[in-house]
């Protein structure tokens, strides 16, 4: 039984309410679930601010048996802290070559490295840089 843990849907139309369960991958997306480790109501409250609570423990102990988060609450478990960040590229234009600079995880803008230089070892031949020896 492979085990995800995703977002289960509740709340009226337009009113939506996330819970983060551990459920059987198999199962649909509001049904059977094997345990209830938290929610997340995506629309702003009174302070502007979206709503999440997680049960710490338990997230970490499903996470250390192996169940594998869905795309959405990968998100929300790094930005609870407990994930790194997801990898992530920008396309400069669709179907073209990708921006090779890091990404800012929570922005998704990229990052400026003014002042960080970067080297470049690709002249370098892999067995080694030995340099010439001249004979006179």
């Amino acid at each position: 039984m492979v085990v995800r843990l995703r977002l289960a849907r509740f709340g009226c139309r337009n009113r939506p309410f996330y819970r983060v369960m551990a459920a059987d991958s198999r199962s649909p997306r509001d049904g059977k679930h094997l345990e209830v480790l938290g929610y997340y109501n995506p629309l702003p409250g009174k302070d502007g601010g979206k709503r999440m609570g997680l049960k710490f423990d338990r997230v970490k102990y499903w996470l250390s048996v192996g169940a594998q988060p869905s795309d959405p609450v990968q998100r929300i478990l790094f930005r609870a802290g407990l994930l790194p960040p997801p990898p992530m590229l920008a396309m400069g234009r669709k179907g073209g070559p990708r921006d090779r600079r890091p990404i800012h995880p929570m922005t998704g803008r990229p990052l400026d490295l003014e002042g960080v230089t970067v080297v470049d070892d690709s002249s370098v031949p892999e067995g080694g840089a030995e340099e010439p020896v001249s004979e006179e």
